[in-house]
């Protein structure tokens, strides 16, 4: 990648950074859109899991492809085909007939969706190439995330209330389609000097073992965890679990390099992913039925109930970034856990008459806790590793994210569901329990992984995974 200005790399950031803005949007805005959809195409709870971990699977399944075919063809190029896919599949969505026609227009959506936030991370990676500078940018690019959660819940509430929830998948095609033409302009093409060749049959093995155990476990309260079809589903996913662990090491290019995972801080960065990302939908899954359906709100009001949570993530994601850059990633990743444990231990008391200034206490800690935790997540994943493999790493991070959100709102539902009995409205607080339960665990997950993965021991194992992976010929980025 050529040598740019400062101002050219920041509108290079901006555009990137485009990318996860609708991304982002679009997710809270679905999330907000639920209740809606069970009324109008009179789908159960599992169905609306569907709409959302659809998505979210076959994101999860083709990030890692998505990566390293971007370091191969080009990521300028990759990322301008998922911009246009996925804009194809908003409007798609918008038309949707029925609930298995949106679900379908969703797995279209998260094709695009694959090819946008790891190789945009990429692009990053390559333009910002001093440390502090890169965790500066990394903090940005998480804040984004933040100001799409705090737009989405009310630029969605207004579209449902007025328009109905079609309109909510409108907002993607502008910005999609202007995303397009400022990549051309201003994002120079960049590829691998070595890229990896593609491997069909890792791919097929992970696509595989994602999509049976999230069936698996969506679908285990309504045919029963003991049936025979559930019990295939897991014995899949197990045998195709098994075939990546035999199979990968074998291959000169594999899809998943499993050399990364020797780095303590690299497999911590994943599995506090998977923790962080997974209490994020779970939550967002839980509080919107629970608003809606429990407390009667409608989408515009549920959305400004969440609104401080969005408004922290915000603020605290970029300050993170900071953090990270001057003081390692230990300390975000304590702050993180911590605020995400506190804010959703009242939540596993929730009833119909929770008073809402406790409500509005717990989701402005959730969003302390959820924009901290990203920039750490994202420096780990790309600081030690070489370069011509940047779309790889960021996109082993972002699957983590996306895995993470899958297993979140399929176990948090299954679990819910699992305990009621009668009417949603009416069972619903205290069948919740658990699934609040759940993501207080998440949250003391991301704690205890952050302590004890960014000690001298863990650098050592990342310094050690750094230099087999680079070898003499590439010099390391920097692990802050």
């Amino acid at each position: 990648m050529p040598d740019l200005s400062p101002r050219r790399r920041a509108l290079v950031l901006a555009i990137c950074c485009l990318s996860l803005f609708i991304v982002g949007l679009d997710n809270t805005i679905v999330n907000i859109a639920l209740p809606a959809l069970r009324t109008d195409l009179d789908t159960s709870v599992s169905g609306l899991q569907w709409v959302i971990d659809a998505y979210t699977l076959v994101l999860a399944s083709l990030l890692i492809l998505a990566g390293s075919t971007a370091d191969r063809v080009g990521r300028r190029r990759t990322f301008q085909t998922g911009l246009a896919l996925f804009t194809l599949g908003s409007l798609l969505c918008s038309v949707a007939p029925g609930l298995g026609w949106l679900i379908a227009f969703r797995m279209v959506q998260a094709v695009g969706g694959s090819m946008l936030n790891p190789v945009a991370m990429s692009i990053i990676t390559n333009t910002f190439t001093e440390p502090r500078e890169r965790a500066r940018a990394i903090g940005v690019w998480g804040g984004v995330v933040g100001l799409s959660m705090a737009l989405g819940p009310l630029v969605g509430g207004v579209l449902v209330e007025s328009l109905g929830w079609r309109s909510i998948f409108w907002l993607n095609v502008p910005v999609g389609i202007a995303a397009i033409a400022l990549t051309a302009l201003f994002v120079p093409e960049s590829r691998a000097p070595e890229p990896r060749r593609i491997d069909p049959l890792g791919q097929a093995l992970v696509l595989i073992l994602l999509a049976s155990v999230t069936y698996g476990i969506i679908e285990g309260p309504g045919a029963g965890w003991s049936s025979p079809e559930i019990i295939a589903c897991f014995a899949v996913g197990a045998a195709a679990l098994a075939g990546l662990l035999a199979y990968e090491p074998r291959r000169a290019e594999p899809l998943l390099d499993l050399r990364f995972f020797r780095s303590v801080p690299f497999s911590g960065a994943t599995l506090i992913a998977v923790s962080a990302f997974g209490a994020l939908a779970g939550f967002l899954f839980l509080n919107t039925l629970y608003l809606q359906d429990v407390r009667g709100l409608s989408a515009l009001h549920a959305g400004l109930y969440t609104l401080p949570m969005a408004a922290m993530t915000a603020v605290c994601a970029p300050l993170s970034g900071r953090l990270v850059g001057t003081r390692g990633t230990r300390l975000p990743l304590i702050l993180a856990g911590t605020a995400m444990t506190l804010a959703m231990l009242p939540l596993t008391q929730l009833t119909e008459t929770t008073p809402a200034g406790l409500l509005i206490g717990c989701y402005l800690f959730f969003g302390i806790g959820f924009g901290l935790v990203n920039a750490p997540i994202t420096n780990t994943a790309v600081s030690g590793m070489p370069r011509s493999q940047a779309g790889v790493a960021a996109a082993i991070a972002s699957t983590s994210r996306q895995v993470g959100g899958s297993l979140g709102v399929a176990v948090i539902g299954a679990a819910v569901i699992s305990g009621i009995t009668g009417p949603v409205a009416d069972e619903f607080a205290r069948a919740s329990h658990a699934g609040w339960w759940i993501v207080v665990g998440c949250g003391l997950s991301v704690l205890a992984l952050g302590l004890l993965t960014t000690g001298r021991w863990a650098r050592s194992t990342a310094d050690r995974t750094a230099a087999e992976l680079i070898g003499r010929s590439e010099p390391a980025p920097a692990l802050t």
